[in-house]
């Protein structure tokens, strides 16, 4: 039986765009994709902490070192810029896989830097 668990996180990104005309997804600032390991095409849970909502999305890479953060197509009806995101990666593991997984969180600053990983 395989499981689903958080195998990534950026939290409290925030949000610097919501581009409604784009056919979907998020974009993310390189430098924050490899620091967690979620990759371009990844499915991910995005939670907005300002107005509670949830939706998946895949994720596209954003030029690195801009802090870019773009909620783009339907998505960008449930968020406006300067929202505070959570944006989670999971994996479908065993139970023996996910008792030895570590996720990458990453703590990101109001400019979407890197402040900290937990």
């Amino acid at each position: 039986m395989l499981i689903k668990v958080l195998r990534a996180k950026i939290h409290r990104a925030t949000a610097t765009e919501a581009e409604l005309d784009y056919i979907g997804s998020i974009t993310i600032d390189s430098d924050l994709l490899e620091a967690t390991g979620i990759v371009p095409g990844e499915v991910v849970l995005v939670a907005n902490l300002n107005n509670g909502t949830r939706h998946e999305t895949y994720v596209v890479a954003g030029e690195a070192g801009k802090g870019r953060i773009c909620v783009n197509g339907a998505a960008a009806r449930l968020v406006h810029p300067s929202d505070k995101l959570i944006i989670m990666a999971h994996a479908y593991v065993s139970a023996d896989e996910a008792a030895a997984l570590v996720p990458k969180i990453v703590l990101v600053d109001d400019n979407n830097r890197p402040i900290r990983m937990l």
